[in-house]
């Protein structure tokens, strides 16, 4: 294992992040203040509880994870990107690194980023509201796997993408949708049955349900469908990327 290599790609990357700590860390943040504000304060103040938590404190976990999905998955996205763009990722292929420890370097830097961000949102959070965490170590073991998983993600868009637009396509018109029909403002049980059963074919569901869990103890499926399906996705996107660097997939057209 190339440690070295592997220090390279990631001090680089994240050096990125904090040349660009405005765009990087404290949009996401300042956006996610709002949502606190608006969902929190004026809808929160109509709602009195939703299975038992108060509704300000019920939504942290569903936007910590939409903004720690989002984040993952751009920015592994645009590191991988980038240097196909220039065209600097031949000499990453004719280096003498593995696949693997390229994709450590970049996925490990966009998942710390991702990570970084979630924790900053997670003491933001408690300016606004009062949150007693039941399970911690559930609760950062389901970020750290979803930052992984999502930067895994991003890093097959990155190689998919064939323009700038593209980067923006998938985390846009189907991620963040996903997270909002996910149950991240709201319980599912809330919802009529047929709802109920159409919302569970919606795999963010299943993060989401499990991340509130480790705040409040409830859920809205069972944590250890919650676990397979976060090992499940980041199997997938494990294969992926093995089957794209073994067949050179849109690297080296």
């Amino acid at each position: 294992m190339n440690w070295t290599a592997i220090r390279a790609i990631y001090v680089f990357e994240m050096a990125r992040f904090f040349r660009t700590i405005m765009q990087s860390l404290i949009s996401p943040v300042l956006s996610t203040s709002l949502y606190f504000v608006v969902f929190g304060a004026a809808i929160g103040s109509r709602i009195d509880q939703v299975e038992g938590v108060s509704y300000g404190a019920f939504i942290v976990p569903g936007l910590i994870m939409l903004s720690v999905m989002t984040q993952a998955i751009s920015n592994a996205s645009f590191g991988i990107y980038f240097p196909k763009f220039i065209g600097t990722i031949y000499e990453l292929l004719s280096a003498p690194i593995s696949f693997l420890e390229i994709v450590m370097g970049y996925v490990g830097a966009a998942a710390t980023k991702a990570m970084f961000i979630g924790v900053i949102i997670l003491i933001t959070a408690f300016f606004f509201v009062d949150i007693d965490i039941q399970h911690p170590l559930a609760m950062i073991a389901f970020l750290i796997l979803t930052c992984l998983s999502f930067a895994l993600f991003g890093f097959i868009i990155g190689i998919w993408a064939g323009n700038f637009e593209q980067l923006q396509l998938v985390p846009l018109l189907i991620v963040t949708p996903l997270v909002f029909l996910g149950g991240s403002f709201y319980s599912i049980s809330m919802l009529p049955p047929v709802w109920q059963v159409i919302s569970k074919f919606n795999p963010v569901v299943y993060l989401i349900s499990g991340f509130r869990w480790s705040f409040f103890g409830t859920a809205d499926v069972p944590i250890g469908i919650s676990l397979l399906a976060i090992a499940a996705f980041t199997g997938i996107c494990l294969a992926a990327i093995w089957w794209i660097f073994r067949t050179g997939w849109r690297i080296r057209d």
